[in-house]
């Protein structure tokens, strides 16, 4: 097989991005050549991530992508979770996509904890237990169904494959990728009392149906253990389209003793080698949700989450 002087290039430029100790250029390349580049000649690869975690992945894909070319999905995501996560905790994942932060999870709450990685799409359900046991992760629950306020059918659609992460039940009008039927349930008939017991974290994306996930969390609140934190992305726009309103979510937390953060996301390739180097905390978020927003909801009473 002959490979072309491009396909080299792309090689070269994505292992200077990932590994390189110096940051010059790192941004514009990764932003105009490297991530259009993979995404419309994508490719097929078996990698490490920084952590040293193994996934397979399509670089079609966003998370994917960024996988390849970066060794890391959400830097201050995961950097968070690196600090909060101890051996002995159990790390709840909901919307676990090919199981990023499940693996990373696994491997910080060790075998005395464990993660229950929550995932509705069958095919990214097969792929969580895929890497799973690439990285011999023996504690993680892969549960395949959605999460929502009580038992239901739910209708998810995939517009398109370059973001795969981005099924919905939120209605579509246009053409669609994909689409599938599974059964939504309450966090609280998913979890065992010993689960509920010892989560640490509940990190929740769900692409606009987090209002009926934390309505469905919200009988068991009480029942958390009194430090854990909860991640839920916030998209406004897309929960609207459900009938229900950002304002609503944070009230149930609050009543539930619970403070708002703000951690930073932000997809653009341009901004990731930056993330990488100096990923930053949740900060207090006093502010009106306007839109897509990362937001950490915590007992303790600070400015910041360290």
């Amino acid at each position: 097989m002959t490979i072309s002087p491009p396909d080299v290039l792309t090689t070269l430029g994505a292992r200077y991005v990932r590994n390189a100790p110096i940051f010059l250029a790192k941004a514009q390349m990764a932003e105009r050549w490297l991530n259009p580049r993979l995404r419309g000649k994508p490719r097929q690869r078996v990698i490490r991530s920084a952590a040293g975690d193994i996934f397979a992945v399509d670089t079609k894909d966003l998370i994917q992508r960024y996988l390849y070319l970066f060794g890391v999905w959400e830097p201050h995501m995961s950097h968070w979770l690196e600090a909060r996560l101890k051996p002995g905790d159990v790390f709840v994942d909901v919307g676990a996509n090919i199981g990023v932060f499940s693996v990373l999870g696994s491997r910080l709450v060790g075998s005395t904890g464990s993660v229950v990685a929550i995932e509705a799409s069958p095919a990214f359900h097969r792929r969580v237990l895929q890497h799973a046991e690439l990285n011999h992760c023996e504690n993680i629950r892969a549960v395949n169904l959605a999460v929502a306020d009580e038992r239901k059918t739910l209708r998810f659609v995939l517009a398109s494959s370059n973001n795969m992460g981005a099924n919905s039940i939120v209605p579509y009008e246009g053409s669609a990728e994909s689409s599938f039927e599974i059964e939504g349930v309450p966090m609280a008939d998913i979890l065992t009392p010993d689960e509920v017991a010892r989560a640490r974290v509940i990190k929740v994306d769900v692409e606009g149906a987090e209002g009926s996930v934390v309505r469905g969390l919200a009988p068991i609140l009480r029942e958390l253990r009194p430090d854990v934190e909860i991640a839920v992305e916030i998209t406004p726009e897309r929960m609207e389209l459900l009938g229900d309103s950002a304002e609503e979510l944070l009230e149930t937390m609050r009543k539930h003793g619970f403070h708002m953060y703000r951690l930073p996301t932000d997809y653009s390739a341009s901004r990731y080698p930056c993330a990488i180097r100096h990923p930053v905390p949740p900060i207090r978020w006093r502010g009106p949700i306007l839109g897509e927003t990362e937001l950490v909801f915590s007992r303790v009473d600070a400015e910041m989450l360290r």
